[in-house]
């Protein structure tokens, strides 16, 4: 039977190549999986040819305009997460747009430009349009209104309804840890699910579909994720995206690229690909072939049930053709998926002491779906063990107001939640982290702490041992004002909203943000505008407040970030930003009270005379200048990031021993390294790409890391004690 269905889709392939597909006539497409992946990925790559981004010959600007034109009024063209006719007032949301006004990158309103549906920054390594190649591909660069192109900037997708929008999912990004997405709208979703598919068959890792998707990858066989796939299934194939694919393939037209996207010509190829629901087959030979759905499931049953998981078998279903997996249902919601072969699994990640219901249900090659089985119902066990107590309780940071605790990882036979602080017997915060900064004390004044852990089934340890914390008197230093201590403004394409402004405190007292702002001596008028308060937190003795612009892509920027500037959307006097959007010709000053007490920039220079560089105050600067004086700072590289989040002062009474600091073994083959310290540290691992993966305490007792899930690769460690910090390699063989 088997050899019968792969004649018929032969002879069917055989019909079709005459006619829309010619195109895929040399491809084997009776192949499924990432086989069928790699063959369709050999034929766009051998056809491709790359375009320039922007050139006096056929660029990307041309096949814009010629691919996205509106067929309805050839002299404009359809705007990407549009949907209105132009009536409403608003032009961000117009469907299209007058040809010739491309945006000239002079910053007006009402002109479209190309947005990148796979975002360059979100690639690995970032795209360069300088270089034709996945930057350059015109088969995900859309003609989009600028300004909701910007709104979009370089957020990921998740999902929505209705228009183009910000979406309710969020991820770790330009705002912080929960960073809305971007919705591209009901119209659009399709066609971006697409794109984002193309991008991943052509260019393999450089564009994952994880990297640009709020989703999950659990049942797919590589990095596609859901989100696309149900695009894919929801939105069907639009008349410009099949005039796109068509206008590509023809290389007699100006700016064609000799490619086409498959998943235009047939998004079931998605389905045969990567699974999930079954997407339109717009060549009809893959759902005709075989509508008859496998035998349902029988003999369903539970066993090694524990606090959360518990283990699902069955008798293996039939098929007319083959059976090719199983689809498991808990609380009937898809939960995992087995092979054709495999006829039990264990479902993780319950919840302890609850009741699921669980069914099964048989798919076939085709993806025809069983009916499900009879559900059968399983209750977990119940966790009544607590975790076990925090020890090495470490105090450091003391100052007139406040101090650092932190401690040792608690274990539980679950999993610890967090930890509850506990200052003079009264419960004082609640954290996930291994340490925490209380404030608002009392100077001179001893405090008692314990820490107590929690686990997700909110069991509760006893109290640790009590640990003494005495604050400082408090008394001068000298010093009794903040300043500005570190300035950034990078270069582009290096990434040109990675703007930060970091402000110090060196006094021996806490002090209160509530009086201080920041402006912008704007080159219009010749004035300080745009006045931002920085908020109602505080800064202890020898900490640091850092400013980034809302859309920083930095992963050291965002870790370090105390406080967003304004969103891009902003209305005066914070519009696009500012006044944390600043170039090289806008000095920026930090304000008391409305007061100028300190200036990064010469306000009576007309040029440019801090563009493209980073600014660090020398270590022997104590007090504000309302006066740009370049002997007070170090002048750092363009796109230097790693200093933002501590300054170092030749006025710190306490200095980190870091020519005693060891860590070992490195090179490492083994599951921990161990470090030699003098006194308590923060270990931060990073990806050699900034990405950080893993945040531990480290004192003289607790002495190791687990690095066990590391891969083989180079790792980067960077090393906080008190505010200093270093940065060493570590590699794992």
């Amino acid at each position: 039977m088997i050899k019968k269905l792969l004649f018929l889709i032969a002879m069917t392939v055989y019909t079709v190549s005459f006619s829309q597909e010619i195109y895929y006539s040399d491809v084997d497409l009776t192949l499924t999986g990432i086989q069928l992946k790699n063959a369709l990925a050999a034929k766009i790559i051998a056809t491709h040819t790359a375009l320039e981004y922007t050139s006096g010959a056929p660029d990307v600007w041309d096949a814009t305009r010629a691919t996205d034109e509106n067929s309805t009024n050839t002299s404009e063209v359809i705007l990407f997460y549009g949907w209105e006719s132009g009536n409403d007032g608003d032009i961000t949301n117009d469907l299209s747009r007058d040809k010739n006004l491309q945006d000239n990158g002079s910053g007006e309103d009402f002109v479209w430009n190309r947005e990148h549906v796979f975002p360059k920054s979100l690639a690995n390594p970032i795209l360069n349009t300088d270089e034709p190649g996945p930057a350059t591909d015109a088969h995900h660069l859309r003609a989009a209104d600028r300004s909701r192109n910007s709104a979009r900037n370089n957020r990921k997708y998740g999902r929505g309804t209705g228009n183009s929008d910000f979406s309710t999912d969020t991820f770790p990004g330009l705002s912080g840890a929960n960073t809305n997405a971007w919705y591209p709208g009901d119209d659009w979703k399709g066609d971006a699910a697409r794109m984002i598919m193309y991008m991943y068959m052509h260019y393999g890792e450089v564009c994952l579909p994880t990297a640009v998707g709020v989703g999950s990858k659990e049942f797919t066989p590589d990095e596609m994720i859901d989100l696309f796939l149900e695009w894919n299934v929801e939105d069907p194939v639009s008349a410009i995206e099949i005039a796109r694919n068509n206008y590509h393939e023809n290389t007699s037209n100006n700016a064609a690229q000799g490619s086409r996207n498959p998943f235009i010509d047939n998004p079931y190829l998605a389905t045969r690909i990567w699974g999930g629901n079954s997407a339109e087959d717009r060549w009809g030979f893959y759902t005709s072939s075989d509508t008859e759905a496998p035998t349902t499931p029988t003999n369903v049953t539970l066993s090694n049930i524990a606090l959360t998981s518990i283990a699902v078998s069955w008798t293996a279903s039939t098929d007319n053709v083959d059976v090719s997996g199983y689809n498991i249902y808990v609380n009937d919601v898809l939960t995992a998926q087995t092979s054709n072969s495999s006829t039990n699994t264990t479902i993780s990640n319950l919840n302890t002491n609850t009741t699921y219901s669980f069914t099964v249900r048989a798919r076939d090659i085709i993806n025809n779906l069983s009916t499900a089985s009879t559900p059968i119902n399983g209750t977990t066990l119940q966790d009544t063990e607590v975790p076990t107590v925090p020890a090495d309780i470490v105090i450091s940071n003391a100052s007139d107001s406040s101090f650092k605790v932190s401690w040792s990882a608690s274990t539980d036979n679950n999993a610890v939640a967090g930890y509850d602080v506990y200052v003079d017997g009264s419960l004082n915060a609640s954290t996930t982290d291994l340490f925490y900064t209380v404030t608002a004390l009392s100077s001179s004044t001893t405090y008692a702490v314990q820490i107590s852990a929690k686990d997700v089934d909110t069991n509760i340890s006893a109290k640790s041992t009590t640990v003494n914390a005495t604050t400082t008197d408090g008394t001068s230093n000298g010093v009794t004002e903040l300043f500005i201590s570190e300035y950034v403004e990078p270069s582009t394409p290096g990434g040109g909203n990675n703007k930060a402004i970091e402000i110090v405190n060196l006094s021996a007292s806490t002090i209160s943000l509530a009086d201080y702002s920041i402006q912008k001596f704007s080159s219009t008028g010749w004035l300080w505008v745009d006045d931002f308060d920085l908020g109602n937190g505080s800064i202890v003795p020898g900490d640091v407040f850092v400013i980034v612009n809302i859309n920083t892509s930095n992963s050291h920027l965002l870790a370090e970030k105390d406080l967003f500037g304004p969103p891009s959307n902003s209305s005066p006097p914070f519009q696009y930003g500012s006044p944390m959007n600043f170039n090289g010709d806008d000095p920026i000053g930090l304000f008391k009270n409305g007061i100028l007490i300190d200036v990064i920039g010469d306000i009576s220079s007309r040029s440019k005379h801090i563009e493209n560089v980073t600014y660090r105050r020398n270590r022997n600067i104590s007090v504000p200048n309302t006066t740009f004086t370049v002997s007070e700072w170090d002048i750092l590289d363009e796109n230097t990031f790693e200093g933002i989040g501590s300054h170092t002062s030749t006025l710190s009474t306490k200095n980190t021993d870091f020519q005693a600091f060891k860590m070992f073994p490195n090179p490492t083959n083994g599951d921990r390294i161990y470090f030699s310290v003098t006194e308590a540290a923060t270990i931060q691992i990073y990806t050699v790409l900034g990405k950080l993966i893993q945040s531990a305490e480290v004192t003289k007792n607790k002495n190791s890391i687990d690095i066990s899930k590391f891969t083989t690769g180079m790792y980067l460690l960077k090393i906080n004690s008190g505010k200093q910090f270093i940065t060493k390699k570590l590699i794992k063989n």
